[in-house]
């Protein structure tokens, strides 16, 4: 069994996953139903008009993306049933949230005559502060946030509008897939806590339209991420900023707080089609931030495919990580000291009030009154390690700290 010790998880079968009789249970009955999802792109298409008795997908180039992503699934070595299946949910998801979309603009053509307040955008590695950070301000009611629930779903079903819906249907479908994650990855909350109302990441949007860093971390798919970093993310960006006003036009809102590490290569995209965004920069020692998220990304590999090649995922992300950073020390002074702030972990831990008051004041808000006693209500209730932590070490992934340190030195020299 996985062992734990004073709130500290070491996990022993990473390469070959165990599960308790209960997720068992509910990969057989995943299984069962594999064969009724395929990863077929016309299939799903259909599946998607069935389900949601719309028929418009909207601009056609997100199918090349589709296909080169569904290639890519179908090529991970070990790829399961279950595996077949949650894919497969996920796709389906993302087409009738597309249609549903369209649906939506057709209808409401004034949606495109939304402006956007310039949002305010933390760019910056997993384990380096951005879910906490993201979390401590969206605790006030200045800016306009992204659930959990409405990131998977962001326009609802016809049918499951009007004032006799008491609950809202996708709230209840994602409480429902919390439960199962849970059951299936007993220990992910413990890297990064997923609740049905936790606020997520816009990337999530972003698959929508089938362009993001994503589908990366969702498994091991290097023709995908080899198309995706081969291709400007503009249009990508430009259906994001569509997807927002959509959801100002639906709940409301005034100023959007986005996060997402996939911005740290996508600055300049950033600027241009947000004019005016502020960007806030997070960073850490790099070599912690790398053992966790690979600990993150082997983990939940278990939810598709057996055995994991742990080793092969590490070395993988590692490379894409150097690549990544590597861009933000060449890129990063595109968005100017007026519009951007850098944050260094061991600063935030120290006093994040303090660090809260330097993204209100670049952002030109005002953190006062009902906002500072918010997070300051926030930070009572979620205390860094309340729910325990994964135990790391560079043997575990059959990783070298000094080779980390040695490619990640530019990025260290310049921002740590």
């Amino acid at each position: 069994m996985t062992e734990v010790t004073s709130g500290v998880v070491r996990l022993d079968d990473l390469a070959h996953p165990r599960f308790s009789d209960e997720a068992q249970a509910i990969r057989e009955l995943m299984a069962a139903v594999a064969p009724d999802c395929p990863l077929d792109s016309d299939r799903l298409h259909a599946k998607a008009i069935e389900d949601t008795g719309l028929r418009d997908f909207g601009a056609s180039d997100y199918r090349q993306r589709l296909e080169v992503y569904l290639s890519s699934i179908r090529e991970i070595d070990g790829l399961d049933a279950a595996g077949t299946v949650n894919f497969h949910a996920q796709l389906l998801q993302w087409l009738k949230n597309r249609l549903l979309l369209t649906d939506l603009l057709s209808r409401h053509p004034e949606i495109h005559d939304i402006e956007l307040v310039p949002p305010v955008v933390i760019a910056g590695l997993p384990r380096s502060g951005t879910t906490h950070l993201h979390n401590l301000l969206a605790a006030t009611p200045t800016f306009r946030t992204l659930p959990y629930w409405e990131s998977n779903e962001p326009v609802p079903l016809a049918s499951e509008t009007g004032p006799e819906v008491e609950v809202d249907p996708r709230v209840t479908r994602m409480h429902n897939t919390t439960a199962v994650m849970d059951v299936l990855m007993p220990h992910f909350a413990l890297m990064h806590e997923m609740t049905t109302d936790h606020v997520h990441e816009e990337i999530q949007l972003l698959a929508n339209d089938f362009s993001t860093m994503l589908f990366e971390t969702l498994g091991d798919v290097p023709r995908w991420r080899d198309y995706y970093l081969s291709h400007d993310q503009g249009s990508a960006y430009e259906y994001l900023a569509t997807q927002l006003k959509v959801l100002q036009f639906l709940r409301g809102g005034r100023r959007w707080l986005l996060k997402s590490p996939q911005h740290l290569e996508q600055l300049p995209t950033l600027q241009r089609v947000f004019p005016g965004v502020i960007v806030v920069c997070t960073h850490r020692d790099p070599v912690p931030v790398v053992l966790s998220m690979v600990a993150m990304l082997t983990y939940s590999a278990r939810m598709h495919r057996y055995p994991v090649p742990v080793h092969d995922i590490a070395a993988s992300w590692v490379n894409r990580l150097q690549l990544m950073l590597d861009t933000l020390v060449r890129e990063r002074d595109v968005i100017g000291p007026g519009h951007s702030v850098d944050i260094r972990f061991d600063e935030f831990m120290s006093d994040e009030m303090s660090v809260a008051q330097r993204v209100y004041d670049i952002a030109g808000e005002d953190l006062s009154g009902d906002c500072h006693t918010a997070i300051g209500r926030y930070l009572d209730e979620h205390r860094r390690g309340r729910l325990g932590r994964v135990e790391t070490s560079c043997e575990m992934f059959g990783l070298d700290e000094q080779d980390l340190r040695d490619r990640f030195a530019g990025y260290t020299q310049r921002f740590l």
